[in-house]
């Protein structure tokens, strides 16, 4: 996951500032050095962090920090708080046109940075919050792109204007307009063609739709793991067309997430959202606060909870009758199912625990234990039972487990302990009434895991 390595370099540094009980000037200088270093090694733009580094410094090294109470949580908080400023303070939302008019977004990046998906993405979001948006397909240089943003469309129940490639980009933008007009859309956004680098074509192909479509906000997704190498794209976008905001694609991959810290104050230009997974629903808001939180290790609970409501559909009465059950501690393989599902939904466990206080610099084991493999082979199982068996784990003989595990494609020893432990599990439940409840009992939004 993105700062899985600084949040862990930076963990240390704050356990050594928690052990003094008093900190000294060099104290405070010696944790920043490691702090530098820490940032510089996640690929943070080197005159950002040396901005960092000073403002931090400067509010540190005083008397209500050093003579304070606690002055090493003192520090920390100081480093938080720079941090959130660094990557914006406020949360940034797209600036729609007042009433019925029509939002025009125009997506654009480089080839490779995940701009059509992200395109398709964003779409999904807005018609989450009761837009109707209208996704167009204006690189016709690469007939897939088009091909890629019709499937992602309909996956997403969203309208596709498409003129083929055939058409200029300009055209296509001018007519998707009409379209929207006709048609009550009220956001439209294109998805502009690519290059494998920046070119003079691609730039004046943009700037030619922005002079004649009326572009009210104009987006470039960039890879997060390009690291530094976004921030420069980002800032030569901005200096040749001038972007309104940022998409960071790809979190969630093996990246140092230096750009995160640096687009920012590099172009001046906020980070509207991160792309933290394959799945088209995998777009979040960007929260600088709440990013700043994760990087310190400090866990992202408020996000984890918006991601359990947007992502679990929740049945009062059926989640009433679950939570009695849990309580008893007579949940079924059907719930254990419905749990593995809700988690899948949510990204899987090690996406859920990266987002919890005090889980960073113990996530690497817990991934370690996590079998993603070993979870497919449970499903295998619980899906080779009869219905009843399902309801009923009291049925399971010995002749039942030995047709589970072929059914399964395992060995029956897999069957015997997936079940011994869903026994055990079953006994927790039972002597922790309330604990795995629904959101009324603390739960985030009905979610449960499958252990």
């Amino acid at each position: 996951m993105a700062f899985e390595s600084l949040t862990d370099k930076l963990q240390n540094v704050f356990k050594n500032l928690r052990s003094k009980g008093k900190l000294t000037e060099e104290d405070v200088k010696t944790a920043l050095k490691e702090v530098k270093l820490a940032l510089l090694e996640a690929d943070v733009n080197f005159k950002v962090v040396k901005q960092f580094i000073k403002a931090v410094e400067a509010r540190a090294i005083g008397s209500d920090v050093m003579n304070g109470l606690n002055p090493g949580q003192m520090v920390i908080k100081i480093v938080n708080e720079e941090m959130i400023t660094l990557m914006g303070s406020e949360t940034t939302e797209i600036k729609m046109q007042p009433g019925k008019s029509i939002t025009t977004i125009m997506m654009c990046g480089l080839q490779g940075a995940g701009k059509t998906t992200t395109t398709a993405k964003l779409a999904g979001k807005l018609k989450q919050r009761g837009k109707k948006p209208l996704l167009v397909a204006c690189d016709v240089y690469r007939p897939a792109a088009i091909r890629q943003l019709q499937v992602n469309g309909e996956k997403q129940q969203v309208d596709v204007f498409s003129m083929g490639d055939n058409q200029s980009p300009v055209d296509i933008a001018k007519a998707a307009i009409e379209h929207a007009k006709k048609n009550s859309h009220n956001v439209v956004i294109l998805d502009t063609a690519g290059r494998l680098h920046i070119d003079e074509d691609m730039m004046t192909e943009l700037q030619n739709i922005k002079e004649q479509v009326d572009v009210h906000q104009t987006l470039l997704v960039v890879d997060a793991m390009t690291g530094q190498d976004a921030v420069t794209v980002a800032k030569e976008f901005d200096d040749k067309i001038v972007i309104d905001g940022v998409v960071l694609s790809k979190m969630d991959g093996d990246t140092r997430g230096g750009a995160a810290l640096s687009v920012k104050a590099v172009t001046g230009k906020p980070i509207l959202y991160v792309g933290m997974g394959e799945k088209l629903s995998d777009l979040e808001q960007f929260y600088p606060e709440r990013m700043a939180s994760r990087i310190l290790g400090m866990g992202d609970v408020l996000s984890l909870i918006e991601k359990a409501q947007e992502n679990i559909s929740i049945d009062e009465d059926k989640e009433k009758e679950m939570a009695a059950r849990l309580k008893k501690g007579k949940f079924d393989f059907n719930d254990y199912l419905e749990s593995m599902k809700q988690m899948r939904n949510m990204g899987g466990l090690t996406s859920i625990l990266s987002m919890l206080p005090g889980m960073g610099k113990q996530l690497g084991n817990i991934e370690s234990m996590i079998d993603e493999k070993q979870l497919a082979k449970t499903e295998a199982i619980i899906l080779s039972m009869t219905p009843d068996e399902r309801k009923n784990p009291k049925l399971l003989n010995l002749s039942r487990k030995s047709r589970i595990a072929r059914g399964a494609g395992v060995d029956m020893a897999v069957v015997n302990r997936f079940v011994k432990q869903f026994e055990q599990s079953q006994k927790m439940m039972k002597q922790m009434p309330g604990m795995m409840g629904g959101k009324r009992r603390g739960g985030f939004g009905g979610m449960r895991f499958p252990f």
